[in-house]
């Protein structure tokens, strides 16, 4: 497991760099591990030649853990999600899900992408229950459970509007509640809120933020956003230009119940999003992204 401790003269840093649950207030023990990437590579086949996505990789995301990636474009990022989901297999390691190898397709984990992907032709009801539907779950466990999840999501009343009928933040949230539908123990996020604006933006992070924490989900988060990435995470994986190595794996000793609305007061979420910033910055004038 990656632990690299993330050197600042400020005395809760310093201890969360000992003892990452101690810079937390109210820290879980550390859980056992839910995704490993072992000595992970993956290299993709194009007719200009081979295309090296990520190589060496070896992380490990603990149960409940919230952890987000961030790097330069096309450095592997969305590549690891894409195989812990099963979409695709390493050319090189091992990725392991609760100790077994990811086979296709792992039904466990839950995917979001930038794009909400809902049916124009079904309502805020109609679209969350697609997967239960595919599950064949009996009709009325199914509509107790998206109408729990819609409320849970702030949509409640909103059941029979159609997409077009919603702003932006109500179609994610929307997304959203379809995601958990079934209840999957990992949610793999790939700049799920890049398209919004800022405000909607921090209002759909402080709601992931809550919903996996209070249903004990574990995320791996992609962003390219440094902000949001100290924001929302247990820790921040930084990544190298491609091909992807790992770079730095940066603890966030902020409480879980952090305030996100807040977060641009406290000395240790500006310190940390300047030293990702710092981190990153060198690979600015790369133009081959």
């Amino acid at each position: 497991m990656l632990h690299t401790a993330v050197t600042d003269p400020a005395a809760a840093r310093d201890s969360a760099a000992k003892d990452p649950a101690a810079g937390a207030p109210g820290a879980p023990a550390e859980s056992a591990t839910l995704i490993s990437y072992e000595g992970v590579g993956k290299t993709f086949e194009t007719l200009q030649g081979d295309v090296v996505a990520v190589r060496d990789i070896t992380l490990d995301v603990r149960e409940g853990e919230f952890v987000t990636l961030v790097g330069p474009s096309g450095c592997g990022k969305s590549t690891l999600l894409n195989m812990a989901a099963g979409l695709f297999e390493p050319s090189a390691g091992l990725v392991r899900y609760r100790g077994e190898l990811v086979a296709p397709y792992n039904q466990r984990v839950g995917y979001m992408t930038q794009n909400d992907h809902l049916l124009p032709w079904r309502d805020v009801l109609g679209n969350v229950i697609v997967p239960l539907e595919i599950r064949r779950v009996p009709k009325a466990q199914a509509h107790e459970r998206v109408a729990a999840l819609l409320e849970k999501v702030g949509l409640k009343g909103f059941e029979r509007a159609y997409p077009s009928q919603l702003s932006g933040g109500m179609r994610k949230r929307c997304a959203l509640a379809r995601l958990l539908a079934y209840d999957p123990e990992a949610l793999l996020m790939d700049e799920p809120f890049g398209a919004l604006d800022a405000q909607l933006r921090l209002k759909m992070q402080i709601e992931i933020r809550r919903l996996t924490k209070a249903l004990g989900k574990t995320a791996v988060f992609v962003t390219h956003d440094l902000d949001e990435a100290v924001a929302l995470a247990d820790r921040c994986v930084v990544f190298t230009h491609r091909p992807g190595t790992i770079a730095r794996v940066v603890e966030v000793p902020l409480p879980p119940d952090r305030d996100l609305l807040g977060l641009r007061h406290n000395a240790i979420y500006r310190d940390l999003t300047a030293e990702l910033w710092d981190l990153l910055s060198p690979d600015m004038d790369r133009l081959d992204d």
